[in-house]
């Protein structure tokens, strides 16, 4: 009895986790086909997840919440550009050059944490800083 009690808990708390889990993309590429794909805009966004206060806070606050991430399964596809600092949280050189490439293009000034949604035809509809 006590085993199947065990994995009915398992069982629910995978179910409720994968029905508000979230995707976030790190390929601009893979960003563009699917929101294509889904007929979506991409929301971007450029985060110092390891050292920026408000770029964690806005993670917690608005990302990570249940009504953002009802919002966005619906009419988003969701890029990361992330930029952190600590070297356990380091990313593959080919993230690191293609988040570069995509704040030379989409945030100049550099200001974290910067959102901007990037409609079909790849150009910038809005840009907010947070």
């Amino acid at each position: 009895m006590k085993k199947m009690k065990k994995l009915f808990i398992t069982i629910t708390l995978l179910i409720t986790s994968l029905t508000y889990s979230q995707t976030w993309k790190t390929n601009f590429e893979e960003a563009k086909a699917t929101a294509t794909e889904q007929n979506k805009n991409i929301l971007l966004v450029f985060s110092g997840s390891d050292w920026c206060g408000p770029c964690i806070k806005l993670d917690k606050n608005v990302w990570q919440s249940a009504d953002f991430k009802t919002y966005a399964d619906e009419k988003l596809v969701l890029l990361r550009a992330d930029f952190p600092k600590k070297k356990g949280n380091a990313l593959p050189e080919d993230i690191k050059n293609e988040n570069s490439a995509l704040a030379e293009k989409y945030n100049k000034d550099g200001f974290f944490s910067v959102s901007c949604s990037v409609r079909q035809n790849r150009k910038s509809n809005h840009q907010e800083r947070v």
